[in-house]
C-alpha cells in the first residue's frame, strides 16, 4: 500500500513503525474471510483491510479521529486472526495498538464512555479492587435488565452479567517446595485469573512440581498491562511493563531461571511483546527483550516436561483455542498434544479460528457483537458432544461458560487431574458417575 507520511511524522518511531506495516498490505483481502466482525457485519470498514485504510488516513494526515473511525477501530477484537491469514506478513497487532494510543490522545469520547474506561482501568488490573467490585456487582445484578435497555448503559449490564454469582476463595498456592531438578519457573500471578479462578494457579504449581520444576513468584509483579494497552492508555501500560521487567530481571539475575510461565494466554501475548514495546527505551530494551524471550505459555512448557503418562479416564475434550494463543503467539499444537499425552481424546470445533468474543474487555464495550460471537462459539463447541471444554484463557472461560451446556475448565486443571491432582469442581459429576470416586 502506497503511503505519503511526512518526513516530520516519520521522525516519530511509532509513526515510522506503523508506516512500514501499512506499506506491507497488498489489498488482497484474505483477511476478510477470517475476521469475526466482517463475517458478522459484512462491512469493509469492519475488516482488517478496511481498518488499515482508516488508520492510514488518520495517521498519515495526523487528523483528529472522527466518531466513525473510532467506532470501527473499537469494533476490532484484536483477535489477530488476520495475521495468521495474511500472506504478506502485515503486523496488524502493532498497527491497531498504535491507532488506539493515537485515538486515546486525540479523541474525546462521550462522558459515559470515558467514565467506564477509566473505571475498568482503575479496577481490573488490581486483584483486591477487582474482588471488591465483584462483591458489589452481586448486589447490583438485579438492575442488569434495566441497564440493558439503553445503549449508554448496556456495557454496564454486560459487566454485571459477566460477574460470577459466587466469588472464589483467595488463592492458597505459594511457591513450590520442589528442589527444581529441571529448573526454576517464575509463574505469572496475574490480576483477574486468581480472583475469578484461583484453582488454576494451584493446579499449575502441582503440575510443575510433578514435572520437576521449582515455582517462584516475582515480588513487585503487577498486571501485565494488556487491559490498559488495548484501551490505548499508554502511561499506565508502560508503568506496569517497567515494574514487571524489573521484577523478573531480579529473578533472572539471581540465576537459574528457566522460564516465565503464563496460564492466561492474553497475558502471554502481551508479555511476549514487551521487547517490541520497549525497543526504543535505552534503560529497558535489552531486559524487556530477555523477558519476552523467556516467556512461555504453560502448554509450551509442558510439551517438553517429563510428566508421567496421564489417566484421562476415557473423557473426550473439546479444545477451544484462544485467539491470543493461536494467532497472537502462534501456539496451536502444544495444547492439543499436552491434552492427548494426559490421556484425553481431543476434538476441535468448526470455525476454531474465529474469536469467542471475549477479547479482554471487548465483551463489555461491545456486548452485542461479543454476544453473537459467544453464542456462535458455544454452539460449535456443544455440537461436538464432549464431556468438557478446555481452554487456556480465563476470559474465554467466562465468555463460553455462560453460554455452553458443556462445563469449561482450564487445560492445566485437566492435566493436573490426569496426573494425580484433584478433580475440577465443574467435573465432579463425571468423577461420580463415570469413575465412581
Amino acid at each position: 500500500m502506497q503511503t505519503n507520511f511526512s518526513s516530520e511524522a516519520l521522525s516519530d518511531p511509532a509513526q515510522a513503525a506503523s508506516e512500514a506495516i501499512i506499506r506491507k498490505c497488498v489489498h488482497c483481502g484474505f483477511c476478510t474471510a477470517t475476521c469475526p466482525t466482517y463475517v458478522l457485519l459484512g462491512d469493509e470498514l469492519d475488516s482488517p483491510r478496511g481498518r488499515i485504510y482508516l488508520i492510514k488516513d488518520m495517521l498519515e494526515n495526523e487528523t483528529t479521529p472522527t466518531a466513525k473511525v473510532v467506532k470501527h477501530i473499537d469494533r476490532c477484537l484484536s483477535c489477530l486472526s488476520c495475521m495468521t491469514t495474511c500472506p504478506s506478513g502485515v503486523n496488524y497487532m502493532h498497527l491497531v495498538d498504535h491507532a488506539r494510543t493515537y485515538i486515546e490522545r486525540s479523541y474525546r469520547r462521550p462522558w459515559h464512555e470515558r467514565f467506564l474506561r477509566s473505571l475498568l482501568a482503575a479496577v481490573l488490573p488490581y486483584p483486591r479492587r477487582f474482588r471488591a467490585a465483584l462483591a458489589l456487582a452481586r448486589l447490583v445484578r438485579p438492575f442488569g435488565p434495566l441497564l440493558a435497555r439503553s445503549a449508554m448503559t448496556r456495557p454496564a449490564a454486560a459487566m454485571l452479567a459477566l460477574a460470577p454469582g459466587r466469588i472464589s476463595s483467595r488463592s492458597t498456592a505459594h511457591s513450590g517446595n520442589s528442589a527444581g531438578t529441571r529448573g526454576r519457573i517464575a509463574l505469572l500471578q496475574g490480576c483477574a485469573e486468581p480472583v475469578l479462578r484461583p484453582e488454576i494457579r494451584a493446579a499449575t504449581v502441582r503440575v510443575l512440581e510433578r514435572a520437576g520444576y521449582e515455582t517462584v513468584f516475582a515480588s513487585g509483579e503487577v498486571c501485565c498491562g494488556a487491559l490498559t494497552h488495548h484501551m490505548g492508555k499508554e502511561r499506565p501500560t508502560l508503568a506496569a511493563i517497567h515494574r514487571n521487567v524489573d521484577a523478573w530481571t531480579r529473578l533472572i539475575e539471581e540465576g537459574g531461571l528457566t522460564a516465565i510461565a503464563v496460564t492466561t494466554s492474553g497475558c502471554g501475548t502481551m508479555i511476549k511483546d514487551y521487547g517490541f514495546i520497549l525497543r526504543d527505551d535505552p534503560d529497558y530494551a535489552d531486559r524487556a527483550r530477555q523477558v519476552s524471550e523467556m516467556t512461555k505459555d504453560i502448554s509450551e512448557l509442558l510439551l517438553d516436561a517429563d510428566l508421567s503418562e496421564g489417566d484421562g479416564r476415557g473423557l473426550v475434550v473439546a479444545y477451544h483455542a484462544a485467539c491470543s494463543l493461536q494467532h497472537g503467539q502462534r501456539v496451536s499444537e502444544a495444547p492439543r498434544r499436552v491434552l492427548t499425552a494426559s490421556g484425553y481424546a481431543v476434538r476441535t470445533p468448526v470455525e476454531a479460528h474465529l474469536c469467542c468474543g471475549s477479547a479482554g474487555t471487548y465483551n463489555i464495550f461491545q456486548p452485542v457483537i461479543a454476544g453473537q460471537l459467544g453464542d456462535r462459539k458455544a454452539a460449535n463447541l456443544d455440537r461436538l458432544g464432549t464431556d468438557v471444554i478446555a481452554t487456556g484463557n480465563i476470559g474465554c472461560s467466562l465468555q463460553i461458560g455462560g453460554r455452553s451446556i458443556t462445563p469449561v475448565v482450564h487445560l492445566i486443571e485437566l492435566v493436573d487431574w490426569a496426573t494425580g491432582g484433584p478433580c475440577p469442581a465443574e467435573l465432579a459429576h463425571l468423577a461420580t458417575e463415570r469413575i465412581g470416586s
